[in-house]
C-alpha cells in the first residue's frame, strides 16, 4: 500500500504520472473523447459522471508538475464553470494555460503519452497537460545559471526570486 493515502491509487494512472518526463503530454478527457486505437488508454470511467474530469485533474495535479495546459477555446464562453475551475487549479503552478481550437485538442490524442478517460459527460471536457519540471532542484547547484524562462516559472511557483 502506498504511504500517502491521498495519492493516486490507480496503478495505471500512477505509473503514467511516474513515467512522464519533461514535455510529455498526458490527457484527461470526458467519456466521449475519441481515443486513438494505438493510444495508451487509462479508462477510469465507471458510470455517467464517475469519476468527474475535475476529480482526476486534481489528483493528477497533486503529483505532476504542469508546464502548459491546453483546452478548447470554446470553454471560457460555453462552459465558464469549467474554465474557472481550470484557472483556479493551475493558478500559481507555473503552468501556461492556453485555449486552442477544439480540433487541436482532439489532435493531441495522437501525441499524448497517456489518455485518461473519465465517466463525465462534460462539454469540451478534454484537457492536455504538458509536463514540466520544478526549476528549484534542477538549478540549485553551484556555478549553474538558471535561464530566464525557468526563473519566471520559479517565481510563479514559489512567489519569490531564486
Amino acid at each position: 500500500m502506498k504511504r500517502d493515502p491521498d495519492s493516486i491509487l490507480n496503478a495505471e494512472l500512477s505509473r503514467a504520472v511516474a513515467d512522464a518526463g519533461h514535455t510529455d503530454r498526458l490527457m484527461v478527457v470526458d467519456a466521449g473523447f475519441p481515443i486513438p486505437a494505438d493510444a495508451r488508454r487509462i479508462d477510469l470511467a465507471l458510470t455517467r459522471g464517475v469519476p468527474e474530469v475535475s476529480t482526476v485533474l486534481e489528483a493528477v495535479h497533486d503529483e505532476l508538475i504542469p508546464e502548459r495546459v491546453l483546452y478548447a477555446e470554446d470553454v471560457p464562453e460555453m462552459n465558464p464553470d469549467f474554465d474557472a475551475f481550470l484557472r483556479e487549479l493551475y493558478d500559481g503552478s507555473g503552468a501556461e494555460l492556453e485555449t486552442v481550437p477544439h480540433e487541436a485538442v482532439l489532435d493531441q490524442g495522437t501525441e499524448a503519452k497517456a489518455i485518461v478517460r473519465t465517466g463525465e459527460f462534460l462539454p469540451w471536457g478534454n484537457v492536455v497537460i504538458q509536463c514540466g519540471t520544478d526549476p528549484k532542484p534542477w538549478f540549485d547547484g553551484e556555478n549553474v545559471t538558471m535561464p530566464e524562462a525557468y526563473r519566471e516559472r520559479y517565481e510563479e511557483m514559489y512567489g519569490e526570486s531564486p
